[in-house]
């Protein structure tokens, strides 16, 4: 992106996608997945890939390429019976900043931000940074996001199993 191609923050459209990021966050934390699952639209992809440059997701290996479908059996997976995910999970606390616009229109938002986020489980703290890129769909029924992709800062090293959503 030049100087010329800048997108202000302060547009109204980028400060929408970014109070939808927020939430996001929000609900994450306080891991209500069932409303979380709803912020996506149908066709969406949430993707934590491993190499930290590839666009190619479907093409890459990675450790999170979920779908609609594979975000339910996801969530299922965290809020259902008994499943050590859900059990044993960790408590979060996660900050969404330094958002930077990518590209904008009157129907799409992309923009890049950092995730610092912080998880306490069995006496212990672990810090999860990562570089984020969310497409969000704008629209008057409702704003919701299209493609989540976190790009951890460590995504090439040997990466504890979460228990918790990025």
């Amino acid at each position: 992106m030049t100087e010329a191609t800048i997108i202000p923050a302060a547009d109204a459209r980028v400060t929408r996608a970014i109070e939808l990021i927020w939430r996001e966050a929000e609900l994450l934390d306080r891991k209500d997945y069932l409303v979380w699952q709803e912020l996506y639209t149908d066709d969406a992809y949430y993707v934590v890939p491993i190499d930290p440059d590839t666009e190619d997701f479907a093409g890459s290996l990675n450790m999170i390429y979920d779908d609609a479908r594979m975000r339910q059996a996801r969530v299922a997976r965290m809020t259902e019976g008994y499943a050590i995910a859900a059990v044993d999970a960790a408590r979060t606390v996660r900050t969404v900043s330094r958002f930077v616009p990518e590209s904008l229109s009157d129907s799409e938002v992309v923009l890049r931000s950092a995730q610092v986020l912080i998880a306490y489980k069995r006496g212990r703290h672990d810090i999860w940074a990562a570089d984020v890129r969310h497409r969000i769909r704008l629209s008057e029924s409702g704003d919701r996001i299209a493609e989540k992709v976190v790009r951890l800062v460590d995504s090439e090293d040997a990466v504890p199993a979460a228990g918790f959503l990025l």
